[in-house]
């Protein structure tokens, strides 16, 4: 003999309400974990914060000329040049 309808509403009522108990539960000692420190500001080399400079220049002068539609690129060619893609990322970010 089959199981009743009822029967089997019932095991997917209980299955549903145990699964919201349990994303309540993760969400409640997600949010109850503390929020990870501020992060020691990396030191940039001269080579870098100038061109961060630059960069913040070239940003103000394309905002006042009405051209701030969030695509600027920039190109750096000099042979030896520091690496500074992680500080500019950084600086444009807040972090640094």
């Amino acid at each position: 003999m089959p199981k009743p309808l009822w029967m089997s509403r019932h095991v997917w009522v209980a299955a549903w309400a145990a699964l919201c108990v349990a994303g309540i539960a993760a969400t409640a000692a997600l949010n109850a974990s503390p929020a990870p420190g501020p992060q020691p500001e990396k030191p940039v080399s001269a080579e870098c914060a100038e061109h961060i400079a630059d960069v913040e220049a070239q940003l103000a002068k394309a905002k006042a000329e009405g051209n701030d539609d969030g695509v600027l690129a920039f190109t750096r060619t000099r042979v030896g040049a520091d690496d500074c893609h992680d500080a500019l990322l950084d600086h444009l970010r807040g972090d640094g």
